[in-house]
């Protein structure tokens, strides 16, 4: 077993890759948007296209993803945020998921995303 840290920094890494020999799982931290200031949909994109980058860097997408835990501070954009989600989640690939209400670290913070993949060998 080989374990590869990207971005690492003194109290977390970005992703976490563990190669189990056949295959690899992907650990995303919780991702947050990099301007606050937007909306939940825009917030939304952002992120999402962050994990896109960082399932990229391991020659994954998002049909490799296996789990989302996804962070509301408001459980009244839900709808909002779903409605973004659903573009871009694959049909036929959507992962295990859970929604929680929370405060989040920084109040101008409206969503944050954990996410799991899991792929094949290196190729």
């Amino acid at each position: 077993m080989n374990i590869l840290r990207h971005d690492m920094g003194p109290r977390f890494s970005e992703m976490v890759v563990v190669d189990l020999g056949t295959a690899r799982l992907l650990y995303l931290s919780g991702q947050v948007a990099e301007n606050p200031s937007l909306d939940i949909t825009g917030q939304m994109r952002e992120i999402l296209r962050h994990i896109d980058r960082l399932l990229a860097m391991q020659g994954a997408s998002k049909k490799d993803l296996v789990s989302a835990t996804i962070y509301l501070r408001t459980v009244g954009d839900y709808a909002a945020m779903n409605s973004v989600w659903d573009e871009w989640v694959p049909a036929g690939h959507t992962p295990a998921r859970a929604t929680v209400g929370a405060k989040l670290i920084d109040s101008e913070y409206r969503v944050e995303i954990q996410a799991t993949a899991a792929i094949g060998t290196t190729p």
